[in-house]
């Protein structure tokens, strides 16, 4: 490749760093410091009885009023997603209520105390992380129940569910994979931001968990000098042999495409070393075109649900929705399953962690004591530069383990 080839990517990671670390510090500032005791794995019996022939009064979070554009996109999703779940709710009445709180900490505190003296029995949302945990110590106190669009497992526990896809849980859908597939030795890639470090540690733990062996790991800058200086230290590694598959991070956008890039050139590519994601490789749709991505793995969720649930959607609103849309969509589904079953104990700990799971818009899911989602997903691929899910998502909860 010529240098000025060679140039071009790098600006593109320049330029795209510049507009995107602002965001992602923003979803993970403070979220290594929950307050609480957020993170024991049993606990108090936490939120209301109620009657389940009334009216389920949920509260609704919303990002809105930020001004920024893709945050009011996903603010007008998640509320669509939530008044489309609360019609579906045969069987169940919902009385869903909209509270519009920003991006900041102290708006969404001040939203669901409103909500709260509203009448409030649980609380969906908000969106951050710190936010999340500063409202599941507010709501405490009241004793209501807080479901998070957050994926950030730090703020998990207590009176906090998360929603999100956590970093956890797709590490550990892949190294099981991995491990069926002969791929033992991994290595780790990771930035060396919060969002990194926290997605090379569940890697970490990931493979602990299924058996694997961590066969290295390699921290970098999210930076096109800090890439460039460890790509030969991968590429060495890898070319020992006693590497199966590198893991990567790759939670900043613009790292994923340079990076493995930069790996392919030096020889470092699936399927001679298996190279594996925490994020989607397949989005945005131009990246199915890479060469560097084929053949590699992640995770998704069903897509036979997914794209009837956008497809529905769009219909609806003229409108694609976000793409954490269906994290409402779930969050009031599971309640009026719930409700419907004539359960008094819908809202508490006890009833929203039920070992069946719930039916979700991306699949089977199910709430864990320790305020943790397990999420049954697909392992996905590029191939042809068309998506190929190569093992499918579980049907029921028992596919999701213990």
């Amino acid at each position: 490749m010529s240098a000025s080839a060679t140039s071009r990517p790098g600006s593109g990671l320049r330029r795209a760093i510049l507009k995107t670390a602002t965001v992602v510090s923003a979803l993970f500032l403070a979220a290594c410091d929950p307050v609480g005791g957020s993170s024991q794995a049993s606990g108090p019996e936490i939120g209301p009885l109620i009657d389940p022939s009334q009216p389920v009064r949920v509260a609704l979070l919303a990002p809105a009023g930020t001004g920024s554009q893709d945050l009011e996109w996903l603010a007008r999703s998640l509320k669509n997603a939530a008044r489309m779940a609360a019609t579906d709710a045969q069987g169940a009445a919902i009385d869903l209520r909209i509270y519009d709180s920003g991006a900041s900490t102290e708006s969404a505190v001040a939203q669901a105390n409103a909500a709260a003296d509203a009448g409030a029995q649980i609380i969906l949302g908000p969106l951050f992380a710190e936010g999340a945990n500063a409202v599941g110590n507010a709501m405490m106190a009241r004793n209501i129940n807080v479901l998070t669009f957050s994926n950030n497992t730090q703020v998990a526990g207590g009176n906090v569910f998360i929603l999100g896809n956590s970093f956890e849980n797709i590490a550990d859908r892949l190294v099981g994979y991995g491990m069926t597939q002969g791929k033992r030795n991994l290595m780790v890639v990771a930035e060396n931001d919060i969002a990194g470090q926290l997605g090379g540690r569940a890697i970490e733990t990931a493979i602990a968990r299924n058996g694997a062996r961590l066969a290295g790991r390699v921290d970098h800058p999210v930076s096109v000098s800090g890439i460039n200086g460890v790509v030969p230290r991968i590429a060495e590694a890898a070319q020992t042999g006693r590497v199966d598959a590198v893991f990567m991070t790759a939670n900043n956008q613009a790292v994923l495409p340079y990076m493995t890039e930069q790996l392919a050139a030096a020889g470092v590519r699936s399927p001679g070393v298996q190279m594996m994601g925490l994020t989607r490789w397949d989005q945005p749709a131009d990246r199915l075109r890479l060469p560097q991505l084929a053949e590699g793995w992640f995770a998704i969720p069903d897509q036979t649900l997914q794209r009837q649930f956008e497809a529905r959607y769009a219909q609806t609103h003229g409108e694609a929705p976000h793409q954490l849309a269906s994290l409402a969509y779930d969050g009031v589904a599971a309640i009026a399953s719930l409700a419907r079953n004539g359960q008094r104990n819908a809202l508490t700990t006890t009833g929203l962690t039920q070992r069946a799971g719930f039916q979700g818009v991306g699949g089977v899911f199910r709430l864990q004591r320790d305020g943790t989602i397990q999420r049954g997903l697909a392992v996905g691929t590029i191939r042809g530069g068309q998506l190929v899910v190569v093992d499918p998502a579980p049907r029921t909860a028992r596919g999701l383990g213990s």
